[in-house]
């Protein structure tokens, strides 16, 4: 296994990695709407998930994969009622044959964030 790092998303702010990699896949940390400085964006869930899955690819891509090699996506709602704006912004992201997903409510997204996402991409 090795640490995948990248100045193009947030650093890791805790005991663990941006990513990590095997021989044949990536996987990322959750990716919350910060910038690559740790700035938090301003907007509601649209604007957090554009971010979000920005860093996500920039992540995958510093471990030798991407969104295009995205086997399974994870995403983490504040409000499950966010979901349709969040999936508008997502649907964007990925061609015509998405990865699979998992979208769920949790109690609270870190820092106060409307929405948080993880991935596994194959290298």
């Amino acid at each position: 296994m090795e640490t995948v790092e990248t100045d193009d998303a947030p650093l890791a702010v805790g005991a663990y990695s941006q990513g990590t990699a095997t021989d044949d896949l990536v996987f990322t940390a959750g990716q919350i709407p910060l910038t690559p400085e740790g700035e938090m964006i301003e907007g509601g869930v649209a604007e957090q998930t554009e971010q979000a899955l920005q860093n996500v690819a920039a992540v995958l891509e510093a471990g030798g994969s991407s969104l295009e090699d995205a086997v399974k996506v994870t995403v983490f709602l504040d409000e499950i009622e966010e979901f349709d704006e969040m999936n508008t912004v997502y649907e964007a992201f990925f061609d015509d044959q998405p990865p699979a997903r998992s979208a769920v409510e949790v109690g609270e997204v870190p820092k106060g964030a409307a929405v948080e996402i993880e991935a596994v991409g194959e290298r």
